[in-house]
């Protein structure tokens, strides 16, 4: 097994091992530790060792290939790949079969990355545990009695279990980064319309993102440059120039300004985190940078902010899901709005019909002003605080999470405290910046504690070098 996907690359490059035999070795290893850890919804096969065979047959005839050609690759559940299983790991879509592929699968074939398997998630990716899931519950590789986080979690506990070495979440108020931090890896939320959301089911559509998980920066760097890009099927895709970020990795952060969020590092931040973020902090001041304390005023309206924002979009979004067309339907109606009802009941989860109410309320008339519209107001003020800061600084730090991985059911019926949970990554999605969580240090446990960075909107290149340069100075 390799420890990344450079090394793998060179392996590939030098014919030490084929891609073939290279995903044979990952496919061994998921039969291993799958039952376990619970990662995995589906197992595509077929297109994996079709990727295969032609980055090998290239390979062969002395071709170049793309950076990543044939690194093994789980995708998250909830990005369509043709004539595959998309289940959003919801019995509502247990059986819908994706027509068509979504932008970034066409953009994995293109770069010849092999796609071994979906991965488990919290259902719609409403959840920070990855216990909302209809299947099942993935558990940490690290510690299978906690949590992978959410709700990416298939998608992290996938990479850190070794059964892929690069994976693909989504993240709407930091369901990539947080599962990252638990896991030990390294993940990424790109600038919002970095990368493109066509054929990601949607959960709230002005938040969600796509970004990969990696076990180092130069992975993460690699991976994002071969899914982003502007698409004219996403009308919120940007369009401009995708930098070659993993050759212009730079660790040189003399001089530069790194601000530590006051919010974020205080009041109900476990111990062990805020000394292994003090202990970054004192690192980037070793390496020449420059420490200054930075407030954002407005991060605590955040999670209520978020939770009026992203639950009416839910609500709106789900609405497709009624029974008639390609969802599940119930076999227990005798007209019309019975089935529509019973349809939805039965299809959706706690977690997810919690969200539908919470978002339907606060766009229903008379509480549309008092919720949404005041939210909106709040988010635009976030926004503001995150303009403030980077007229001063060039980064922002903080915990990724405020604790370390917790144990599975400790949190399943206190849905506040599950919220809460997201409070140190969710502003970065109302702002739409760019946002990275890297694995450094650990608790008591030895389960991993995550430190974010984020910068401004599409300076991905410099949130990778600041983050390259404490990877590499470990």
């Amino acid at each position: 097994m390799f420890k990344t996907a450079i090394e793998a690359r060179k392996a590939l490059d030098n014919k030490e091992i084929s891609a073939k035999e290279l995903l044979d070795s990952y496919y061994e290893n998921i039969d291993k530790v799958e039952s376990d850890i619970q990662a995995l919804n589906a197992i595509t096969k077929d297109i994996a060792y079709d990727t295969a065979k032609k980055v090998d047959e290239k390979i062969a005839n002395g071709e170049k290939v793309p950076a990543l050609a044939g690194i093994p690759l789980i995708i998250k559940d909830n990005i369509c790949v043709k004539d595959t299983l998309t289940t959003a790991s919801s019995k509502m879509l247990e059986n819908f079969v994706s027509p068509y592929n979504a932008t970034i699968v066409n953009k994995l074939n293109d770069n010849l990355i092999p796609i071994l398997a979906k991965a488990n998630l919290d259902e719609f990716a409403m959840g920070s545990s990855t216990e909302n899931s209809a299947f099942k519950v993935t558990r940490n590789p690290l510690n299978l009695n906690k949590v992978p986080g959410g709700s990416s979690g298939g998608s992290a506990a996938s990479v850190a279990g070794k059964e892929a070495l690069l994976s693909l979440g989504s993240d709407t108020g930091g369901s990539i980064r947080l599962p990252a931090s638990f896991c030990g890896i390294v993940g990424m939320k790109p600038t919002y319309g970095r990368v493109s959301r066509y054929g990601l089911i949607a959960f709230a559509s002005s938040l969600d993102q796509i970004g990969p998980f990696a076990n180092c920066v130069e992975d993460t760097a690699l991976l994002l440059e071969a899914i982003s890009g502007y698409d004219p099927n996403d009308s919120t895709s940007i369009n401009t120039p995708v930098p070659e970020y993993a050759k212009n990795l730079n660790p040189d952060v003399k001089g530069l300004k790194i601000g530590v969020i006051k919010e974020l590092l205080g009041e109900g931040v476990q111990e062990e985190v805020k000394e292994n973020v003090e202990k970054a902090i004192q690192k980037y001041k070793d390496l020449g940078a420059e420490i200054i304390e930075v407030s954002l005023p407005n991060v605590k309206y955040a999670i209520a902010v978020y939770y009026i924002l992203a639950t009416a979009e839910a609500s709106s979004n789900l609405a497709r899901y009624d029974g008639v067309r390609y969802t599940y339907r119930t076999n227990d109606a005798d007209n019309l709005i019975e089935m529509f009802t019973k349809s939805r009941s039965e299809g959706f989860g706690d977690e997810v019909k919690r969200r539908i109410m919470l978002g339907t309320y606060a766009l229903s008339s008379g509480y549309y002003d008092a919720y949404y519209k005041k939210a909106q107001q709040v988010r635009a003020l976030i926004k503001q605080d995150y303009d403030k800061a980077f007229e001063k600084v060039d980064v922002l730090l903080s915990p990724t999470c405020p604790t370390t991985a917790f144990d599975i059911n400790s949190k399943v019926s206190d849905p506040i405290s599950m919220y809460l949970t997201d409070i140190a990554t969710i502003t970065a999605n109302l702002a739409g910046v760019p946002a990275l969580s890297l694995p450094y240090g650990v608790d008591k446990e030895n389960m991993p504690v995550g430190v974010q960075l984020i910068t401004n909107v599409l300076e991905e290149q410099k949130l990778l070098n600041i983050a390259y340069a404490l990877e590499q100075a470990k």
